[in-house]
């Protein structure tokens, strides 16, 4: 498994679209926070990502205090760590609460018309849960605020034709159409963040442009493809072709740590979420992440995450922060 999919299966990302609408100049919405979305969206759910991408027309996101963002057909705006926002035909007119455009109950796909009689914009919108204990590098590199521009990518044609194949899908009411509109979802999201990721500049550093990077990816690929195998420098630079020395100041340059810390970290990170969410025994999760014994575990896992890890299991440890 690659590292970007290991690290979307590992926050297990669920999403769905919520919003299918049609607004007409001048509008502008305000957009409650993605922890607030959740309670109505996804009960359980700490909070939310949020993307909305324009099918047709354009408009404007804004986060409070930031600078405004353009949209145009074909772009997506994601709002990965849930804030609240504005979406508009202009950001100076009076915002409304999205609660006066529709109830958020639910996914919505039935076309919900918005607006004045101005030129008219056409937005889908999705929402993402994802486990946010589990530290994770992915999470931690976003900005509050991204564009990308999928009209411009060879899969754009792909999730416009996908998106508007769930909508119709949901306007017949076929059994298993929330199941369509879920996956439509998901697909956008990962394009979403290869886009972005594309359009990184070229000295941009961090988690993102290690993945993007030929030695360091492929080095993160193998970690991820295995994270319990016994990995040394030595034996990661052999598998990216390179030399010790190569891999170890690339990777930490582009990554801030060295490989092997950043594979430690990766290792727990996996346990804490095989702790919190599946019933095995503390000696299977010591295997699944490569650690000799239980004793040695239990104290890499304490100085990480400040508990030991049947506390954690059992909800005493929150860890909010992401490490990067």
């Amino acid at each position: 498994m690659d590292a970007l999919s290991d690290v979307l299966h590992t926050i297990r990302l669920e999403g769905a679209i919520f919003l299918n609408t049609e607004c007409h100049e001048p509008w502008c919405v305000e957009v409650a926070k993605g922890s607030d979305l959740a309670r109505l969206l996804r009960p359980g759910a700490q909070n939310l990502v949020i993307c909305h991408m324009v099918l047709e027309g354009r408009c404007w996101v804004q986060l409070p205090g930031g600078e405004a963002v353009a949209l145009h057909a074909g772009d997506v705006a994601a709002i990965p760590h849930g804030d609240s926002h504005l979406i508009g035909s202009g950001l100076n007119h009076a915002p409304v609460n999205i609660d006066h455009v529709v109830k958020i109950k639910g996914p919505h796909l039935s076309p919900i018309r918005y607006g004045g009689d101005g030129d008219r914009t056409v937005l889908m919108c999705g929402w993402f849960a994802y486990e946010q204990d589990v530290p994770n590098p992915l999470v931690a590199t976003l900005p509050r605020l991204f564009r990308s521009s999928i009209g411009k990518r060879p899969s754009g044609p792909w999730i416009e034709q996908s998106l508007r194949y769930a909508v119709g899908e949901a306007a017949t009411g076929q059994p298993g159409s929330d199941a369509v509109a879920t996956k439509v979802a998901e697909s956008l999201f990962v394009e979403t963040l290869r886009g972005y990721i594309d359009s990184l500049p070229p000295r941009h550093l961090g988690w993102l442009a290690g993945l993007r990077d030929p030695q360091v990816g492929k080095c993160l690929d193998l970690m991820h493809g295995h994270p319990a195998k016994s990995w040394s420098v030595e034996s990661l630079a052999a598998g990216v072709h390179v030399s010790r020395s190569v891999l170890a100041q690339r990777f930490n340059e582009l990554v801030g740590m060295p490989p092997i810390q950043y594979l430690k970290q990766w290792r727990l990170a996996i346990a804490a979420r095989l702790l919190r969410s599946e019933r095995i025994s503390l000696i299977r999760v010591t295997e699944a992440v490569g650690y000799e014994s239980e004793g040695s575990f239990s104290r890499a896992f304490k100085k990480e995450f400040g508990v030991a890890p049947g506390l954690w299991r059992r909800g005493k440890g929150l860890s909010n922060t992401v490490k990067n």
